[in-house]
């Protein structure tokens, strides 16, 4: 509840997880038939790096601010960048999208959001950002219990992106809870797990136990912005993409090493794993 994301909005994290999440909604709209969009940890949507919160820290600065001035970015982190500047009309870098306005510019007429926020104030914020969107439900609640209480969707097929702030000590085994009970409900859905990367250690431990717990076809999508192992500071992050889309694998692997080299130090690395591979 103590935690703001305006402080860190735009930082090199931000801009891993919302240009992979950019290319899975492309991916999603490859099909027709309409896609259902659950945000556990919504935040309140979109960020003014311009405020009080984003000067202070200015983690921006080391994420969208680099990408935005490399050269020659992949193809695949078009529709990331599509967004920003659609949140930028007038050029420049003033506006940063969340996750749930991502979701909202990317998808179609028919495809449909649920938005899970506890905090009050966020929540009260992103209620009235989307208040004339008939496509958005934002709730006030828990993102774990929203997962449980709104899962399965109307829609066959989606994405619940679970992006919890890691502001308690066993948020790995709350997310792996959170997991078992959404696939239990949707076992079918498109499921992304966001998590920092202090300690290797750690992520190998979490990548382990999900890997013993029968998921169908799961797959990580890690960078390091610098090396070493420090556990005292965020050296990286991640995502586990259980049931991505066909060739997403493909994409994310020329996606993951660029923005592992622009984001990062002179030692920064990517890793692209198979938890679960996909059955023959």
């Amino acid at each position: 509840m103590n935690y703001r994301h305006a402080y860190h909005a735009g930082n090199f994290a931000d801009v891993h997880k919302h240009a992979a999440l950019a290319l899975i909604l492309e991916h999603l709209k490859r099909k027709d038939a309409p896609f259902a969009y659950m945000d556990s940890h919504a935040g309140i949507g979109a960020y003014d790096l311009a405020s009080v919160q984003a000067e202070k820290t200015g983690e921006w600065q080391g994420g969208i601010a680099k990408v935005m001035a490399a050269a020659n970015p992949p193809e695949e982190l078009a529709p990331f960048l599509d967004v920003v500047h659609r949140l930028n009309p007038d050029g420049g870098l003033r506006h940063y999208p969340g996750s749930p306005m991502i979701a909202a510019l990317l998808a179609r007429p028919a495809d449909r959001l649920a938005l899970c926020e506890l905090h009050p104030e966020d929540c009260a914020q992103l209620r009235a950002r989307f208040a004339a969107d008939r496509r958005v439900g934002v709730h006030h609640r828990d993102g774990y219990d929203g997962v449980k209480a709104l899962l399965p969707p109307p829609e066959r097929r989606g994405l619940v992106l679970i992006d919890p702030p890691f502001e308690v000590r066993d948020e790995f085994e709350r997310m792996r809870k959170g997991l078992v009970q959404a696939m239990k409900r949707w076992p079918t859905g498109l499921y992304a797990l966001w998590y920092p990367i202090k300690a290797r250690a750690a992520i190998d431990r979490f990548h382990a136990d999900l890997a013993m717990l029968g998921l169908p076809k799961t797959l990580a999508a890690d960078i390091w912005i610098r090396g070493g192992d420090a556990p005292d500071r965020l050296n990286g992050c991640g995502l586990v993409l259980i049931n991505p889309p066909w060739k997403l694998d493909e994409a994310l692997g020329r996606l993951m090493p660029w923005l592992a080299t622009t984001l990062g130090e002179a030692d920064a690395s990517s890793r692209l794993d198979w938890i679960v591979a996909e059955k023959s």
